[in-house]
């Protein structure tokens, strides 16, 4: 639970900075955290800057390999499918997800990738893990930049919004 809440603590760090609030935490084998991260696909410009590929980039460069054999990656909402694919190439053990994401969740919700037979890699996966937290995050940033009249549906999947502030 402590990794979830630190993805938790980064999802809502993201969503100040007017980023959608997703966070992420890579742990190792070992229980050290290797890297933790919220959304920047604004700030950075960046449609693929999720948190958790931000985690997979930083733990790659500080283990010196995109290999992340051993690693449990702890993301706030349940993953996209670019996101999921990012983790499979990773070769992750574990991810442990907080609330589901109906609109582009690849982890059952949209569609079941680790469903998808012949994929090189299997992850185990948990999802719900303080799941009303992370959903009242998402949730209550919406609703605010609804009623503030600051968002703008770009292509209406909830991780692709442009947010004018």
């Amino acid at each position: 639970m402590e990794f979830m809440r630190l993805a938790l603590a980064e999802a809502m760090a993201a969503g100040e900075r007017g980023e959608v609030p997703a966070g992420a935490v890579l742990v190792g084998a070992e229980g050290k955290i290797l890297a933790q991260a919220g959304n920047a696909c604004i700030s950075l410009r960046d449609p693929t800057a999720h948190a958790e590929v931000l985690v997979l980039r930083e733990a790659g460069l500080k283990m010196g390999n995109y290999r992340l054999a051993g690693t449990s990656l702890y993301a706030t909402l349940e993953p996209c499918p670019m996101c999921l694919m990012a983790m499979v190439h990773a070769r992750i053990e574990r991810l442990v997800y907080g609330a589901r994401e109906a609109k582009t969740g690849a982890v059952g919700s949209l569609i079941d990738l680790p469903g998808v037979a012949g994929l090189n890699h299997q992850i185990r996966i948990e999802g719900g893990l303080l799941a009303e937290e992370c959903q009242a995050l998402i949730q209550d940033f919406f609703k605010e930049k609804r009623r503030r009249g600051t968002e703008e549906v770009v292509t209406g999947t909830t991780r692709n919004r442009l947010v004018r502030c």
